[in-house]
């Protein structure tokens, strides 16, 4: 019975991804956020349920590409879209927002098969990307729709991201050391801080500030 157990935490991650869709396209911004924030809790307890009841599997591991293919891929890209669709552009240009979701399913395919990717990745994760995109339709979508042509180029610039052989950290702790881990504790306590500031207006933030720490980490080789 314990080996369905995080395929069943994976299904829900899917089944969140599939809600936030819905409400992508209905321009419900808010519950995009809530949904697949939901489903970014369950792919994270999903591996660690996975883990702790030692029941790994080939079914698991495609089971959670095709959730994460849903949840951070289709459904950032039908933000990408609405907002597209929202602004003075010609309609077809929307179908541009599309173009995150074939980039995303590249990095997933892409983090499958490369064995490097361990405790550390190399591009942009899809949770991040994918909460980004959410964070920017729930707390930016006037400003965005109102100068599309930054959409363009934040779809491009997140497109290369997510396929890029650039080193980012993960929240994956080997142990509790400051000194092993001091890149993870200032993304921790600068995602607090936002969030107590913030609020729901603060997922915009902390992913550029992920991108920052892991520019640092790259400059200078910590």
């Amino acid at each position: 019975m314990k080996k369905h157990i995080p395929n069943f935490l994976t299904c829900l991650n899917l089944f969140s991804g599939c809600i936030g869709v819905y409400y992508a396209f209905q321009g419900n911004y808010f519950a995009v956020l809530v949904f697949i924030l939901i489903a970014a809790f369950f792919d994270f307890i999903d591996g660690l349920a996975a883990r702790l009841l030692q029941a790994y599997s080939p079914m698991g591991k495609e089971l959670d590409s095709l959730a994460d293919v849903v949840s951070f891929g289709l459904a950032p890209g039908a933000v990408c879209f609405s907002l597209l669709s929202q602004s003075s552009l010609p309609f077809w240009v929307s179908f541009a927002g599309f173009v995150i979701t074939l980039f995303s399913a590249l990095r997933l395919a892409k983090f499958n098969i490369d064995e490097r990717q361990g405790s550390s990745f190399l591009g942009l994760a899809t949770p991040a990307n994918a909460i980004f995109w959410v964070g920017l339709g729930y707390s930016f979508s006037e400003f965005v729709t109102a100068n599309s042509w930054l959409i363009l180029i934040l779809i491009v610039i997140f497109s290369a991201l997510l396929v890029s052989e650039i080193p980012m950290f993960s929240l994956k702790f080997k142990n509790l050391k400051w000194e092993e881990n001091e890149l993870q504790y200032i993304f921790l306590m600068l995602c607090v801080l936002f969030l107590f500031v913030f609020q729901l207006n603060a997922f915009v933030p902390i992913i550029i500030a992920y991108l920052f720490l892991a520019a640092v980490k790259v400059v200078f080789k910590i």
